[in-house]
């Protein structure tokens, strides 16, 4: 994502990019190590992005947003906004409702956290992006201040109950997105 970021001219295209991680924990760049808990086995990498700790891993999907901001005609705030309004809106169509947070950004069904979302804006442009817990283990979170934020409840769609069928979820997640951000 750097290299494509550090690349790319004002003609590039931007891109999305679709992808679930093997287990792994994340520290944004203000990441703080005391926000790790009980890590077990599972690997921490040091992100550029935005935020404190999250956990990534399979039945998480992750849609990295390589978005010109200046072309887009919008901000970082905006894009936030439009990242978390592309997950309220998915589950919105399975009879879920579902809410962003000005003080922590992701998206939450009653407390519990569903999506987190990450960003790194560098020459104008963005990348990383947001992760929609579909159906992973969720143990992991445990072993974390998720977000920072001490004992902050973290879900699933099917943890949620909505029926899941993992690849017309993540094929229209990643609509929703594109969508959102074209708009």
């Amino acid at each position: 994502m750097r290299d494509f970021t550090d690349t790319r001219s004002d003609a590039t295209i931007d891109e999305l990019w679709l992808c679930e991680h093997e287990p792994v924990y994340t520290l944004g760049q203000a990441g703080k190590h005391e926000h790790l808990l009980n890590i077990a086995n599972v690997p921490v990498v040091q992100s550029d992005r935005g935020g404190q700790v999250t956990y990534h891993g399979p039945g998480q999907i992750l849609v990295y947003t390589l978005i010109n901001l200046r072309r887009a005609g919008f901000g970082i705030r905006e894009m936030v906004e439009r990242l978390e309004n592309s997950v309220i809106a998915l589950l919105a169509e399975q009879g879920c409702e579902a809410h962003s947070r000005r003080d922590a950004p992701g998206v939450y069904v009653e407390q519990a956290k569903v999506a987190a979302l990450g960003l790194r804006v560098r020459k104008g442009c963005t990348y990383h992006g947001i992760a929609l817990n579909i159906d992973p283990d969720l143990t992991p979170f445990l072993g974390i201040n998720p977000c920072g934020f001490e004992g902050l409840a973290v879900t699933s769609v099917k943890e949620l109950n909505i029926p899941v069928d993992a690849n017309q979820m993540k094929a229209r997640f990643a609509h929703l997105v594109e969508t959102h951000l074209s708009a």
